[in-house]
């Protein structure tokens, strides 16, 4: 293999297309031409909530755990994307079915379409099923699970709020790039409440199985989440110091893991 074709083998960044004259290849135009347009329907689409609810009935019924709809406060995909405002916060019907799940909680967990439906549809449950297992061993006190439709990151705060959460973990598809549309992210935020900036969550991207796969991101989550838990922080004030070889181990290593909530 020569050293263009090795180095392409590694990423599926466009690195090495070549060029035709004056331009790239008529191959290549294509193939972002419909990298694009894929982008495109990922931010467009909403996903498939029914479909996406039977999962998660599957992951969180057998725990007692019940799941909740919610709505921002956008009334449809097009301001969801021109007020990007409105999907940080929920609507009032929303507020009142979260309020009657009010509790103590050491995390609640969330999951919203945010600007990529092909990442929530694709990744989300495949995702869960192998990070509630883990959480769960560490017997986390965890609140009715979210799924939350036309939201954006900051929405979890107020949800967290309301229920009563000492941690929130948000999943949401992300902003689609031109060779991965299909990319989830987890927002870890300590002490969630109205007023929240990003400097105050920790983020993981690009989950999904051409990326950072599921396993390697639980692992990563659950030991993001028992450290914010046992320091009461997160964001820039919770460095990741995971030991190296962690995501090198092939089987689950749970010493990094503890509840200390």
């Amino acid at each position: 293999m020569n050293p263009k074709e090795f180095w392409k083998s590694l990423t599926s960044a466009r690195i090495g297309i070549g060029r035709s004259g004056g331009s790239i290849p008529t191959s290549e135009l294509l193939k972002f031409r419909l990298d694009h347009a894929r982008a495109r329907d990922a931010v467009l689409a909403e996903p498939d909530f029914d479909t996406i609810s039977l999962g998660l009935e599957k992951i969180f019924q057998p725990l007692g755990i019940d799941i909740i709809g919610i709505e921002s406060l956008a009334k449809s995909r097009e301001e969801y994307l021109l007020r990007p405002d409105l999907g940080r916060r929920i609507s009032e019907p929303s507020r009142s079915r979260l309020e009657s799940k009010k509790g103590i909680y050491d995390i609640a967990l969330i999951g919203v379409d945010g600007l990529s439906a092909k990442a929530v549809d694709s990744n989300l449950v495949s995702f869960l099923q192998i990070l509630v297992p883990l959480l769960s061993e560490q017997k986390y006190k965890i609140s009715p699970f979210i799924l939350g439709k036309l939201g954006r990151v900051a929405i979890g705060d107020e949800i967290g709020e309301i229920l009563g959460a000492k941690a929130v973990v948000l999943l949401i598809g992300e902003r689609p790039g031109l060779t991965s549309a299909d990319s989830l992210g987890m927002y870890l935020t300590f002490d969630p409440k109205l007023g929240k900036t990003d400097e105050s969550r920790n983020c993981i991207s690009n989950i999904r199985p051409d990326g950072l796969d599921f396993q390697e991101a639980s692992l990563k989550t659950a030991y993001l989440l028992s450290e914010s838990l046992k320091r009461g922080i997160s964001g820039v004030d919770l460095k990741d110091e995971m030991t190296p070889d962690f995501l090198e181990s092939s089987s689950i290593n749970l010493s990094n893991i503890t509840n200390s909530a």
